[in-house]
């Protein structure tokens, strides 16, 4: 499961450079958390989780108070979930999720994304179940297996631990991410996680190549131009 964790992040490395609206992404991400499970991060695992990601990609913090601030409130944009599902130049596997004010507007742009791509768009569930909806946790540490002691104690379903150079990758199903964070917080203290996020993780890779690469490469950047997008999995291996 690692070495398909990795891929996605090299493989996705360079659409992250293209996304322009980088604040407003996570605003409306930390809004609708904030909003449906607390805005306090101490009673909000994933709140937390979002916000301490949010600050590492350099998100100012007026950025942060302000949708926290939105969410207390209980008015403002009535954000919710879409996820589209479809298969992308060579076959590769494409998982698109978005948050969206209207589900029309954005099924609309992320179908012409497709389209203008030669890409298909599919049903729900068409490819989702050749992924692993996983929440991957990454810090420092030396002891792997007083961390799987840990894990196995507090109930949580470790799919995966890792160990290497010093660094310790916990992949747990995204449905134990809170009871996971808790945990090792618990046993570590205060801890500076390097990863703390939940992603889909491919089971295998569809490799392409060619003109269906330069293919992917635009469906990546036209799918990331659009403000309803926030996240973008594949099983694409270059």
């Amino acid at each position: 499961m690692g070495r398909a964790y990795q891929n996605r992040k090299v493989s996705m490395a360079k659409t992250a450079g293209v996304k322009t609206k980088v604040y407003s992404k996570y605003g409306r991400e930390i809004y609708v958390c904030a909003k449906a499970g607390g805005t306090d991060p101490a009673g909000n695992l994933t709140l937390r989780g979002l916000i301490e990601r949010a600050k590492k990609d350099q998100v100012p913090s007026h950025v942060i108070d302000k949708a926290l601030d939105k969410a207390k409130g209980g008015g403002g944009e009535d954000f919710t979930p879409a996820r589209y599902e479809g298969f992308g130049p060579g076959g590769c596997m494409v998982i698109v999720d978005c948050l969206t004010d209207n589900p029309n507007r954005t099924f609309n742009d992320v179908r012409l994304c497709f389209t203008k791509t030669k890409c298909k768009i599919g049903t729900p569930g068409s490819v989702s179940h050749m992924f692993d909806h996983s929440a991957i946790l990454g810090f420092r540490h030396d002891d792997e297996d007083a961390v799987l002691e840990a894990l196995l104690a507090a109930d949580v379903d470790v799919g995966d631990v890792e160990s290497e150079d010093g660094k310790i990758t916990v992949f747990t199903p995204q449905s134990d991410y809170a009871k996971a964070r808790e945990t090792l917080t618990g046993l570590l203290g205060d801890i500076d996680f390097d990863v703390d996020e939940i992603q889909f993780l491919p089971k295998a890779a569809t490799v392409i190549s060619g003109e269906d690469m330069v293919l992917f490469e635009k469906f990546l950047d036209l799918l990331n131009d659009l403000d309803d997008v926030q996240n973008v999995y594949h099983d694409a291996e270059y």
